[in-house]
């Protein structure tokens, strides 16, 4: 029972350590907003600015812990590498139709395997995630502030967005009690709904 306990451990350990990281690199570069270092706050800032980003950002970290390992730690490592592919994209100018209603729909769907505790194959939960993720990508790619770095800009967002997922992560360590498996999965349907409110946004 203790053994089974230890990857949750590790992944909750992870969690605050990244988000302290986060908060001690704004704190380091809140000084020096010329050059690279105004990419990297500007990136470090850009996925919490939008309430759709953060949601499904955070239901990643919370679907990974309900499937436990490899999910847990597999699903918040596919989303920022598929979403660096998704910002290059927008960064190159490439379009990218429905991105607004594709965040939507990423809020909406994995808040919907939050709440349904969906347990698919690790393959295509991995897959589903890097579908939405590079939504997320360009989004982020294409609010490039001009005369900004984009290499330390998009450090910044994949930082973010990693805390976001251990923030995610670390709230869904309650899944091992009862009560906390209800908790997610009303926190998921919670997302699901802010989700259906997203995507009527993008289409009105």
């Amino acid at each position: 029972m203790k053994k089974a306990r230890e990857p949750h451990s590790r992944a909750a350990t992870v969690g605050l350590l990244s988000c302290t990281l986060f908060f001690v690199a704004r704190a380091a570069l809140a000084h020096g907003q010329t050059g690279a270092a105004a990419g990297f706050l500007t990136g470090l800032g850009h996925p919490v600015s939008g309430l759709d980003h953060v949601l499904a950002m955070i239901a990643v970290g919370l679907w990974g812990a309900q499937l436990g390992a490899p999910a847990i730690w597999l699903l918040p490592v596919t989303f920022p590498m598929v979403m660096a592919l998704g910002a290059f994209l927008g960064l190159v100018g490439v379009p990218l139709p429905g991105v607004e209603i594709g965040i939507g729909l990423s809020a909406l769907l994995l808040g919907a395997m939050v709440a349904a505790e969906a347990r698919p194959k690790i393959a295509i939960a991995a897959v589903l995630v890097g579908f939405f993720a590079i939504f997320h990508g360009h989004a982020h790619g294409v609010e490039l502030p001009p005369g900004q770095s984009g290499l330390t800009y998009s450090i910044g967002f994949v930082v973010a967005t990693g805390c976001l997922h251990a923030v995610g992560i670390t709230i869904g360590l309650v899944h091992r009690w009862p009560w906390g498996r209800l908790a997610l999965r009303g926190a998921g349907a919670a997302v699901a709904l802010a989700g259906v409110w997203f995507v009527w946004k993008a289409l009105a």
